[in-house]
């Protein structure tokens, strides 16, 4: 394969491509690297840039220069696939770099196109890009250094570049899975020692250790890839023993009434037995009521009673199985005391509600790693009437952003915004299929 690499800095590739793997793929004839310069397309004194039109400022690469390029190196080396890089571009990640390379592999001419500047003409990468590719939400002083990390991306694909094809299939973010930790010489290092697991020769012990230190640093280190990129079904139990703890409270105290002040609130069975089910699917350990009136309680104690020792149980099963993780009780100090009876210590708790609160507690549902650092269990806390008052409010480690859609309308149900909660908090969210360009 040809790889034109068409850059305003030809030197920048010196080191690189004389470096490591990247050399070896080059001294194996698996690519030939045909490194250009935009001068080398321009006239002598023409320059390759021109003012951006509007206001503004900033330079951008003439498309006549890219033309130039474009068409005396296809002439050269064949028609080619031609990458551009720009920070609107696809976002680069392991699934897309397989699917490119699947894609590129049988190309005889790929064409890298790293701009500078403020970038190219967009009429350029609207006529003859291929493919347009970023590799993060940030910005660089241009794209060779996209255009390097794309080409190491890409070249481990390659046969006969990396020694064991068994290592990139197994590298991290392959699968669902970040790679598990590993050691070497001396075992005892500054006091850290190597766990004896690994040394003991049990290779099946070995792989078990293996997979849930891989299972646990994916879960606290990168939830959101894992959760998107699960694909083996019997994994979902061996994740779940990894997330901290989940409970969950419905208050109907302490919550804002109509006239602005804290009060207590009735208790609606549709709550009950929407948010136990939604409880139960996204692995919620308990779902604490809170009433303190009598009445209430009875109330509810009848409806727990039906379905968790009455005729429910074999009225409807799942039903009974998600009602029976159902905890009634007084106060939110008896949520607490019971979460630390279970769990041995008190949980972080996270306060709901449909206002911004403009509070520096404020975390958004892309925010596990964070709060599941302290290896804390975790009670969601939901409120009821108007919302939560302040004097929950503020006893509150965080508070989750509220749920908007791209509308001004923002009134759901307590029990569609619980279902919502756990889901973004807590559920599998595949990523898209289709990856390529």
């Amino acid at each position: 394969m040809f790889i034109s690499v068409i850059t305003l800095f030809k030197e920048l590739y010196g080191p690189f491509l004389n470096t490591s793997l990247v050399k070896r793929a080059i001294d194996k004839n698996l690519i030939n690297v045909d490194l250009k310069t935009l001068f080398d397309f321009a006239k002598p004194k023409e320059r390759i840039d021109s003012p951006a039109f509007g206001h503004g400022a900033g330079m951008l690469i003439k498309p006549d220069i890219i033309k130039k390029a474009v068409d005396e190196q296809d002439a050269l080396h064949g028609k080619s696939f031609k990458i551009f890089f720009s920070p609107q571009g696809k976002k680069m990640d392991q699934s897309f770099l397989k699917s490119l390379y699947n894609k590129i592999s049988k190309e005889q001419h790929v064409m890298l196109l790293p701009a500078r500047y403020e970038g190219m003409d967009a009429r350029v990468e609207e006529h003859y890009a291929d493919c347009i590719i970023s590799i993060g939400d940030y910005v660089l002083m241009g794209g060779d250094l996209p255009a390097m990390v794309l080409m190491e991306g890409l070249l481990r694909f390659f046969p006969d570049v990396v020694g064991k094809e068994s290592s990139v299939e197994k590298d991290s973010f392959s699968g669902a899975f970040v790679d598990y930790p590993q050691y070497t010489e001396p075992v005892d290092w500054n006091g850290y020692k190597v766990p004896d697991i690994i040394r003991s020769g049990n290779h099946g012990k070995v792989d078990e250790w293996r997979l849930e230190a891989s299972i646990e640093q994916t879960v606290f280190n990168h939830f959101e890839w894992m959760r998107a990129h699960l694909a083996v079904t019997d994994d979902v139990k061996k994740i779940a023993k990894h997330i901290p703890a989940h409970y969950v409270v419905l208050m109907h105290d302490q919550v804002l009434l109509y006239d602005g002040k804290e009060g207590t609130s009735s208790v609606t069975s549709l709550d009950i037995h929407d948010i136990a089910r939604s409880a139960k699917t996204f692995g919620l350990k308990k779902y604490f009521i809170v009433t303190p009136l009598i009445d209430q309680q009875r109330i509810v104690k009848t409806l727990l009673d039906f379905w968790i020792e009455g005729q429910g149980v074999e009225y409807n099963a799942h039903r009974h199985q998600a009602i029976k993780n159902i905890v009634l009780v007084s106060s939110i100090e008896d949520v607490l005391k019971e979460i630390e009876r279970l769990e041995g210590q008190l949980p972080v708790m996270i306060g709901t509600s449909a206002k911004n609160m403009n509070d520096s507690r404020t975390i958004s549902y892309n925010d596990q790693e964070h709060v599941w650092q302290y290896k804390k269990p975790i009670l969601l806390v939901l409120g009821t009437a108007r919302g939560l008052g302040d004097s929950i409010i503020d006893r509150c480690d965080y508070l989750l952003e509220p749920i908007n859609g791209f509308s001004e309308f923002n009134h759901l149900s307590v029990r569609s915004a619980a279902a919502i909660i756990f889901d973004r908090w807590l559920g599998i969210n595949s990523a898209k299929k289709f990856v390529s360009c």
